[in-house]
């Protein structure tokens, strides 16, 4: 899935260009090149090396920005660069990492693959969005390898030491954070676009075999949280709001403090690509859990919201189409044929994975979300 962003989208990212104008500042993507927001502007939001000062000004100042940068690409305003001279960095000084676990076809598959004869999913699943927290440390900009994880996994022997065997990664779509809440607040599923400044997509990395030893009886640890990479651009969510739709029924309904009203999932059509080969193409809408839910959900407790927190739905699977390698090759069992003639179960040493999105409207429209791309570097050993 190839394109370029327009005049529909205008997502933010924070670019450095080469000789004098190296330092790092915030820049919105128009086709193939980028407006820098600080000949727009002396706000020194704009110069920052993040946009988490841009996002702390909250939903007016996003909207009130957006209009101006709207009129400004109308009119040619503005000095623009070549988006091939830049070099992207990490958008968001990512607070907080929560990855969910959304899916009820994801659910349900690995239910199948781990746990054979039993429900494939508990019934807690069906009564709260369940997730884990990871490691805002490790989240890294599209673009960036990621390293070869090693940990302790087993044999069938013996528990050895080593670099992972089974590398899977996740498609996955990542919202995030530009106003929080104080400590002890609940953020209700209506309040979504009150804390929500935008999207990108993620490629969630998980060492399966790690991740199968450790995660009993406390979940994913160090199987996960090796490196995360998000999309370079963070659409902003009102770019959105023509392609929510109703989400999938839930069974039993969820409690209060979890309802929705109106239409609260997206439909966003996901494509997945290993070394140049389309996996799958899986549709967000079909996710069971929305992400106002998992707002709500992460703070239910009274769990404080910071600026650049970052939630994941967890892998976007459907009836159809698969988001983890886990899935696609049922854990390894039916080996995935690529258009080169190779074969893969999990990723080897020097793969490519690319994850785009597109947003559908309620007209047929489309909204590019970008993509988030990374590979696979050796193990240190």
């Amino acid at each position: 899935m190839t394109r370029r962003f327009d005049a529909g989208e205008l997502p933010y990212g924070v670019f450095s260009s080469p000789g004098g104008e190296s330092t790092p500042r915030v820049g919105v993507a128009v086709a193939d090149q980028i407006l820098d927001l600080t000949t727009l502007s002396a706000d020194p939001v704009f110069a920052a090396e993040t946009l988490n000062p841009f996002m702390a000004r909250g939903v007016d100042f996003w909207r009130a920005t957006r209009d101006q940068i709207r009129d400004a690409v109308e009119r040619g305003v503005g000095k623009y660069l070549p988006a091939s001279s830049t070099t992207m960095r990490l958008p968001v000084d990512v607070a907080d990492f929560v990855d969910f676990n959304s899916s009820l076809q994801h659910a349900t598959n690995a239910g199948l693959i781990f746990r054979p004869g039993a429900d494939p999913v508990r019934p807690n699943w069906r009564l709260m969005p369940v997730g884990y927290h990871g490691r805002s440390g490790t989240v890294v900009v599209s673009g960036t390898p990621i390293t070869r994880p090693c940990g302790q996994i087993s044999d069938d022997v013996s528990v050895v030491f080593g670099p992972t065997r089974q590398l899977d990664v996740e498609a996955e779509v990542g919202f995030v954070i530009g106003q929080g809440s104080r400590p002890g607040e609940r953020v209700s599923t209506s309040d979504f676009a009150a804390h929500v400044f935008g999207v990108v997509l993620v490629l969630d990395w998980s060492a399966r075999d790690m991740q199968s030893l450790e995660s009993v009886p406390l979940g994913p640890f160090l199987g996960k949280s090796f490196g995360t990479t998000i999309s370079e651009w963070v659409l902003p969510l009102d770019a959105l709001e023509a392609a929510r739709v109703v989400a999938p029924e839930q069974s039993p309904p969820p409690p209060e403090h979890l309802r929705v009203d109106g239409p609260a999932g997206y439909e966003l059509r996901l494509e997945f690509e290993l070394n140049g080969s389309v996996l799958s193409r899986p549709r967000f809408d079909a996710m069971y859990w929305t992400p106002s839910q998992q707002l709500a959900h992460l703070t239910s407790n009274g769990a404080r919201l910071r600026v650049g927190d970052l939630f994941a739905s967890g892998t976007v699977s459907d009836d159809a189409e698969f988001g983890s390698l886990l899935e696609l090759s049922w854990n390894g069992s039916r080996p995935i044929s690529l258009d080169d003639g190779s074969v893969r179960t999990f990723l080897q040493d020097d793969d490519e994975v690319v994850l785009s999105a597109a947003a559908v409207a309620r007209d047929g429209s489309r909204r590019w979300l970008g993509e988030a791309r990374g590979s696979v570097a050796p193990a240190r050993q």
